[in-house]
């Protein structure tokens, strides 16, 4: 018997595309997938969204964040275990309805979280493609090839 599948698109205007496999009985739980300026303009044209950087607190101050995220962490230091707490501080932050907005280093924590909020209820998850520092490139370094940073995106550093 073959399994059903949905398939959900994502992508940005110069035509380069992913296809995510979703098992059908998810398909409803399947969070949007934006590319960084996807997201900007997803966050400006949805006031009442969270942004939601799931990276580690010494991340968020160091290397810098996106303007206007609030910072809850996935996993964090010192044991960098699954936050227990993290679907409940989201939920302090937004009700389940709310347009939720994820981000991570490079967008595979925030992956994991937004799996966690959608089993808890949300309804409206986001993960940003590449996250904030983006996919390693030939040399093994960030930010030279894609991600919030490298697209020029408001960020601050504390």
């Amino acid at each position: 018997m073959q399994k059903a599948e949905f398939y959900s698109q994502t992508g940005d205007s110069s035509g380069v595309a992913a296809i995510i496999r979703v098992p059908l009985r998810e398909w409803k739980l399947a969070m949007k997938h934006l590319e960084p300026k996807q997201a900007h303009e997803f966050l400006k044209k949805n006031p009442n969204s969270i942004f939601v950087d799931c990276r580690s607190e010494m991340e968020y101050l160091f290397v810098g964040h996106p303007s206007g995220a609030i910072l809850v962490p996935w996993n964090d230091g010192p044991n960098w275990e699954v936050n227990p707490d993290f679907v409940a501080h989201v939920k302090k932050a937004a009700s389940v309805d709310r347009p939720i907005v994820l981000i991570c280093r490079s967008g595979n924590r925030s992956l994991d979280a937004g799996r966690a909020l959608e089993e808890a209820g949300f309804t409206q998850v986001h993960n940003v493609l590449h996250g904030f520092e983006g996919d390693l490139d030939e040399t093994h370094h960030r930010n030279a090839k894609n991600g919030w940073r490298h697209d020029g995106l408001p960020w601050e550093q504390c």
